[in-house]
C-alpha cells in the first residue's frame, strides 16, 4: 500500500471551488441522489461541474467525477486535461481515481475522507500509485466537515 502524498495546505481559491462542488452535491441531495459534487478548473476558470446522476441516468459509471471528466474533455476537444485542478465533496472511489489518472488531471481536491471507497490515500491510493504513468497532487479535508455534513444527512434520512 502506498502513503498519500498529501499537500494538506489548501490554496486561497480551493474553498471557493470546493464551495461550487458543495452547491452540486445539494443539487443532487433535492435530486434523490448521493450528495457528491464535483467541480473541474483550469487556469481558475470552471470548465466543468455536476453531481452524481447515477439515478437519473440509469448507470453506474454516472459519478460526479466522471461526469465532469466527459463534460471537460468535450469542452477542450480531448481526453488530456493537464493543468485541471478536480474539486469533489468526497474522496474519489477506485473507478473515479482510475480515470483521473487516465486524463492527467494535475491536482485533486477533495472534502470528506471515504473509508470505505476512498482510492486517493485512505483506502487505495490509486492518484498517486508509483506503477502507473502518471500521479496527481492531492489536498484533502477542504470544507470538510460541510462536505461530511451533507453525506451524513443524505443517509440518515435514507435509514428513517
Amino acid at each position: 500500500m502506498f502513503e498519500a502524498q498529501l499537500t494538506r495546505e489548501a490554496r486561497p481559491e480551493d474553498s471557493k471551488f470546493m464551495a461550487e462542488a458543495l452547491a452540486r452535491a445539494e443539487a443532487a441531495l433535492h435530486a434523490g441522489e448521493v450528495p457528491i459534487g464535483a467541480v473541474l478548473v483550469i487556469d481558475g476558470r470552471v470548465m466543468a461541474a455536476d453531481h452524481n446522476r447515477r439515478e437519473q441516468l440509469h448507470d453506474a459509471t454516472a459519478h460526479a467525477e466522471i461526469l465532469v471528466l466527459r463534460e471537460a474533455g468535450r469542452a477542450l476537444g480531448g481526453w488530456r486535461l493537464p493543468g485541471s485542478t478536480l474539486y469533489v465533496t468526497l474522496e474519489p472511489c477506485p473507478m473515479c481515481a482510475g480515470a483521473m489518472v487516465q486524463a492527467r488531471v494535475e491536482r485533486l481536491v477533495y472534502g470528506a475522507e471515504d473509508p470505505k471507497g476512498g482510492a486517493a490515500g485512505t483506502l487505495y491510493n490509486i492518484v498517486q500509485d508509483g506503477r502507473l504513468n502518471h500521479r496527481l497532487e492531492i489536498t484533502a479535508g477542504v470544507l470538510e466537515r460541510q462536505c461530511a455534513a451533507l453525506l451524513q444527512r443524505f443517509f440518515r434520512a435514507r435509514r428513517e
